[in-house]
């Protein structure tokens, strides 16, 4: 614990640093999942036959190993921080995209067919309605997927992506406890604090009523 302490006091101003990186790499790609992952949801949702093939393709890259999907980009876009991101874009989209296609699909086709009598058009419905009432479940495969990549995001340290993979892997080969735990840390507190700030989000974008509804249960 001595050298633990004497470790970060040495090296704040890096694991500051490192810490950005981190967050940088890993919330870039959930962004990028969110832009493609919500939308292609939606859209799934009125195409069932689609859905079943896009779902088992997303699947089937889910069952990649990282190294392996890392290694992949690095000939389309050499090292550093840009395969690292595409990399872990791969792996935010499935959780994002299931639960958008699951609590888009869950909202009673009744309140579809109300929206739809009142003169809503399909944009509309899609705006005010359905994604209003889904936005409990989307945002928790937001969460879900957040919390992976900031644990996958040590990985990118392989392709010198940067991040606290660095310390844990250099704690690793020189067998410093120390570095391993300096790099170990943070990440897990990181995750917990963006997983908790995801939560407020997810409060504020819920509609009142189900919010309401959540609480009484």
């Amino acid at each position: 614990m001595e050298a633990f302490m004497q470790f970060m006091e040495a090296n704040w101003s890096e694991l500051l640093f490192k810490t950005w990186q981190h967050f940088y790499i890993s919330i870039t790609a959930v962004i990028l999942g969110i832009v493609v992952a919500v939308p292609l949801g939606i859209w799934l949702t009125k195409y069932r036959r689609a859905a079943n093939i896009v779902m088992g393709i997303a699947g089937v890259i889910q069952t990649f190993p990282s190294l392996a999907i890392l290694a992949f980009f690095i000939p389309i876009f050499g090292i550093g921080k840009l395969p690292a991101i595409a990399a872990l874009f791969f792996y935010s989209v499935l959780p994002i995209l299931r639960n958008t296609y699951t609590g888009v699909k869950g909202i009673d086709p009744k309140l579809v067919e109300a929206g739809r009598g009142m003169g809503m058009t399909g944009w509309e419905r899609v705006i005010h309605l359905e994604l209003p009432l889904a936005i409990p479940v989307i945002m928790a495969g937001i969460r879900l997927s957040t919390v992976y990549l900031i644990g996958w995001a040590t990985l990118a340290s392989f392709i010198g992506a940067g991040g606290l993979g660095d310390y844990i892997f250099s704690g690793l080969n020189l067998y410093q406890p120390e570095m391993i735990a300096a790099g170990a840390v943070p990440v897990t507190i990181l995750a917990l604090i963006v997983d908790y700030l995801f939560g407020k989000l997810e409060t504020i974008a819920t509609p009142k009523g189900i919010r309401k509804q959540k609480q009484a249960a």
